[in-house]
C-alpha cells in the first residue's frame, strides 16, 4: 500500500441552455465528492452549459454564461482543496472548442480542447466545434476579465498538455477520443500519465451498454492506470437520452459504476485507487515499458498539489474492498448489464419524465387502440409511475417536488404507481364503425389494471361531418373498397378517421385536466413504432402525429418483447389478449363483424422483415442492389426472384411515403436503424419511386441465378 487517492465521476442530469440548474448540479456534484474524500472531480461533457445547445453554440452569449457560471464555481469554497475538472465551449482566437477546464483553488490550471469530433447517427460536432489539431502542443490563453479578477491570471494553458501534481499525473479525453482507433490514452499512458479523465456525452442506444464498459476496461487493461468515465444522463433536450453509467476503472477491471437509468438528477461514483497499483503493474508489461522509454513528453502544467495523503495508511483502496473470500477477480464489482426488454422499460420512461417535468404539462393524453404499440405506450408511462414512486420512496426530494408541481398539490405523496397512472395518464379509445368489440374490450381491460383514467367515444359523428363537406362540394359519396369504391377512396376514406383522431386527442389533451379541476394540460403521446416508419404505414398527421412519442424508435418485435416482459414483472394479464391479436388498423369495414384488415397482410410484409430492411439499409448501408444480393444467399426458403420482388416492394414503399418522415412525431432514440429525418437518417424526401437503374441491376442477378440453375439441372439430367 502506497499512495491512496480518491476520485469522483459524476452522472448529471443536464438542460441545454439551463444556466442556473446545470450550475446548482455541477456544485452538488462537487459537495458530495468532496464529503466522500474525493480530490479530483470530474463531470460530463459540455456540463456548464448542457450538450444539446446546438446552434445556441454559435451565440456569444452562451460562451459568456459558460463563464459565468464557471466563476461562480470558483468562488463557491465547496469547490476548494479539490481539483475539479467541468465541461464548457470556449472561444480561443475566435475559434470555439467543446473543452475540459480544470481548476484548483481559484486558478485554472489547464484548458483542454477536444481533439476529435464526433460525426456519425446523432451526432454533429463538426457544425459548432472544431477539433484541435496542435499535438502536444500548447498556447497562451487570455481569460476574460471576470475571471482575472478571481484568479489573478492574465494567461492559461491551452491545448494538449496533462497536469503534473506533486504525486501524480492527470490527462484528458472527451468523449469520442476513447471511441477512436487512434485515442489518446495510449500515448498519454506511455508518457507517464496515471489517471485520465473523459467527460462524456454518450447517448442510449438498445443493446450499447456494453460497449462503453468494454472501451473503459479496454482502456487501462492495456495500458495500465486509472480511467475514469464521465456521462450524462436524460432528456438534455433534444430527442436522445444520454446513457449515463459512469464508472471508473483500474487497470482493466471496474471499481464503481453509476445507474445507467434513474430519475436522480446528480450521482457520485468514487473509488479510491493506490498509485502504486498503477505503477507495478505498467512496469510488469514489459513491451509497454519498452514503448514507453522512447514516447513522446506531453507538455506538463506543474501544480503544488496532491491527490494522495501524506497518510500511507489512511483509507483503503476499492480492489481490496471488492475483493472476496474467493479471490476471484472478476467478482470484485458486478457491472451492472439490463436486456433490452429491460432498457425498453427504463429509457424511454426516463426520458418521458424529464420531458414532463420540463415542459410544465400536467400528464399525457394518449389514444389507446388495444394494439400493441398503443398499449406499450401506456405500460411505458406505467413504468415511469413506478420509477418515480420509488424515487420518492428513496428519499428523492427533487423527484417529489417535480410529481406535486405536475399535479398541482403541494401535500402529494406517490405511493401507489396505479394511482399515479391515473393521476397522469388520460387514455381514450377512439371507435368508429369499423372498430371491433374485442379491440375496445382489450384496451378498456388495459386501462383498468394499469390504472389510467380511461374513455371509450363513438367519432363516427365527426367522420361523417367531414366527408359531408366533400360531398356538399363535389356531389359525390366516396366508397370503401368492400364496397366497390377505387384503391383512392378506400384510403382517403381510412385517412379521414385516422387525422380526426389526432383533432380529437389534442381537444381532449387540452380540456381534460379542466374536466378533472387540474390546472394545466396534457401532453399528447404518439404510438407509431420504427418499422411503422420506416415503410410509411401510417397516416401523416394522423394520431401518430403528437407531442412526443416514446416507441417512435423502437422496433415492433421489440415492442412484443417488451409487453411480454412487462406482463410477468407487473402481473398485468391484459396483455396476454393484446401480444394473441393480429395487428390491424381497423379503418375498413368489418365483415360480419370480424377484422377484414392486417397491418402485414396491407403493408406486403411482415415486421420482422422490416426490421431486415430497416438494419441492412441503415447499419450495412445497403442501396437495393446490395440488400438483394445479401438477401439472397440467407433468405433460401424462398427463390430469388420472390426476394427481388419483396426488396422492390420495400424500397418502392420506402421512396413513396419518404415524405413522412419529415414529420415524424419526436422520438426517444432507441434502434440502430431508425429513419428519424431530423438528424439520424439524412436522406431526399423525394424520390424517383421506380429506381429503375437498381432494380435493372437486380433482374439481371436474378436471371444469372435462374440461368445457372437452369445449367446445372440440365448437367443433373
Amino acid at each position: 500500500m502506497g499512495r491512496l487517492v480518491t476520485v469522483a465521476v459524476c452522472t448529471l442530469n443536464q438542460w441545454a441552455m439551463d444556466f442556473e440548474g446545470n450550475y446548482r448540479r455541477i456544485l452538488q456534484s462537487i459537495q458530495i465528492a468532496k464529503e466522500a474524500g474525493a480530490t479530483f472531480r470530474s463531470g460530463p461533457e459540455l456540463e456548464i452549459s448542457g450538450y444539446s445547445c446546438e446552434d445556441h453554440f454559435y451565440e456569444a452569449d452562451t460562451l459568456q454564461h459558460c463563464w459565468e457560471v464557471l466563476a461562480c464555481l470558483m468562488r463557491s469554497a465547496e469547490c476548494d482543496d479539490v481539483l475539479v475538472d467541468v465541461g464548457m465551449p470556449v472561444m480561443h482566437k475566435n475559434v470555439t472548442y467543446n473543452c475540459r477546464v480544470a481548476f484548483l483553488n481559484r486558478r485554472i490550471l489547464l484548458i483542454r480542447p477536444k481533439m476529435i469530433m464526433a460525426e456519425d447517427n446523432n451526432y454533429r460536432e463538426s457544425r459548432w466545434f472544431s477539433p484541435w489539431t496542435k499535438e502536444r502542443s500548447v498556447e497562451d490563453y487570455f481569460l476574460p476579465r471576470s475571471i482575472v479578477q478571481i484568479t489573478n491570471q492574465s494567461t492559461v494553458p491551452f491545448g494538449d498538455a496533462v497536469i503534473s501534481t506533486r504525486d501524480t499525473c492527470i490527462g484528458f479525453e472527451i468523449c469520442e477520443e476513447l471511441w477512436n482507433p487512434a485515442s489518446t490514452h495510449i500515448p498519454m499512458a506511455l508518457d507517464g500519465v496515471e489517471i485520465i479523465s473523459n467527460g462524456s456525452g454518450s447517448q442510449f442506444e438498445l443493446r450499447k451498454a456494453y460497449v462503453t464498459v468494454d472501451l473503459v476496461k479496454s482502456a487501462s487493461f492495456k495500458s495500465g492506470g486509472c480511467y475514469m468515465f464521465s456521462n450524462a444522463r436524460g432528456c438534455d433536450g433534444t430527442r436522445i437520452y444520454f446513457n449515463g453509467g459512469s464508472m471508473i476503472a483500474l487497470n482493466g477491471q471496474i471499481l464503481n459504476q453509476a445507474r445507467q437509468f434513474s430519475l436522480g438528477e446528480v450521482e457520485v461514483s468514487v473509488a479510491t485507487v493506490d498509485l502504486e497499483d498503477i505503477r507495478s503493474y505498467r512496469n510488469s508489461i514489459r513491451s509497454r515499458s519498452h514503448l514507453a522509454a522512447r514516447s513522446h513528453p506531453y507538455p506538463r502544467v506543474k501544480v503544488d498539489f496532491s491527490l494522495s495523503s501524506d497518510n500511507p495508511f489512511s483509507g483503503v483502496p476499492d480492489r481490496l474492498i471488492n475483493d472476496d473470500s474467493c479471490g476471484d477477480e472478476d467478482s470484485r464489482f458486478k457491472v451492472a448489464c439490463h436486456t433490452p426488454e429491460e432498457e425498453i422499460s427504463m429509457a424511454p420512461a426516463c426520458w418521458l419524465w424529464d420531458y414532463l417535468r420540463r415542459s410544465g404539462q400536467g400528464g399525457f393524453f394518449l389514444p389507446l387502440s388495444g394494439g400493441v404499440d398503443s398499449s406499450s405506450t401506456a405500460c411505458i408511462v406505467y413504468s415511469m409511475c413506478c420509477m418515480i414512486v420509488e424515487a420518492v420512496k428513496q428519499g428523492d426530494g427533487k423527484a417529489l417536488g417535480d410529481i406535486r408541481k405536475i399535479v398541482g398539490d403541494p401535500d402529494y405523496v406517490p405511493t401507489d404507481a396505479k394511482q399515479l397512472c391515473n393521476t397522469l395518464l388520460v387514455t381514450c379509445y377512439m371507435a368508429t364503425e369499423n372498430s371491433s368489440s374485442a379491440t375496445k374490450a382489450r384496451a378498456a381491460e388495459l386501462a383498468a389494471q394499469l390504472g389510467s383514467y380511461h374513455h371509450s367515444i363513438v367519432i363516427d359523428a365527426a367522420v361523417s361531418a367531414i366527408l359531408a363537406i366533400f360531398q356538399q362540394v363535389s356531389k359525390l359519396t366516396p366508397k370503401f373498397k368492400a364496397h366497390g369504391g377505387s384503391p383512392r377512396e378506400n384510403l382517403a376514406l381510412q385517412n379521414v378517421q385516422a387525422r380526426i383522431r389526432m383533432v380529437i386527442a389534442y381537444l381532449f389533451a387540452q380540456l381534460m385536466l379542466w374536466v378533472r379541476n387540474r390546472p394545466g394540460g396534457l401532453l399528447v403521446l404518439g404510438s407509431s413504432n420504427v418499422d411503422e416508419a420506416l415503410r410509411g404505414y401510417f397516416t401523416k398527421y394522423d394520431c401518430s402525429s403528437a407531442d412526443i412519442n416514446p416507441i417512435g424508435g423502437i422496433a415492433k418485435t421489440d415492442l412484443k418483447k417488451f409487453l411480454k416482459f412487462f406482463r410477468r414483472k407487473y402481473n398485468i394479464p391484459a396483455i396476454d389478449q393484446i401480444l394473441e391479436a393480429p395487428p390491424t388498423a381497423e379503418l375498413e369495414p368489418l365483415k360480419e363483424g370480424q377484422l377484414a384488415q392486417l397491418d402485414e397482410v396491407d403493408m406486403g410484409m411482415t415486421y420482422v422483415e422490416l426490421g431486415i430492411f430497416g438494419r441492412l439499409r441503415k447499419q450495412n448501408r445497403a442501396g437495393p442492389f446490395s440488400m438483394f444480393c445479401n438477401l439472397v444467399n440467407t433468405w433460401d426458403n424462398i427463390t430469388p426472384k420472390e426476394v427481388a420482388d419483396k426488396v422492390k416492394h420495400f424500397y418502392r414503399c420506402y421512396a413513396i411515403n419518404r415524405h413522412k418522415m419529415t414529420t415524424l412525431t419526436p422520438s426517444v432514440h432507441m434502434e440502430t436503424y431508425s429513419p428519424d429525418d431530423n438528424r439520424f437518417d439524412h436522406r431526399p424526401f423525394l424520390y424517383n419511386h421506380m429506381w429503375k437503374w437498381q432494380f435493372n441491376a437486380i433482374d439481371d442477378k436474378v436471371c444469372i441465378f435462374f440461368l445457372n440453375f437452369k445449367f446445372i439441372l440440365y448437367n443433373y439430367k
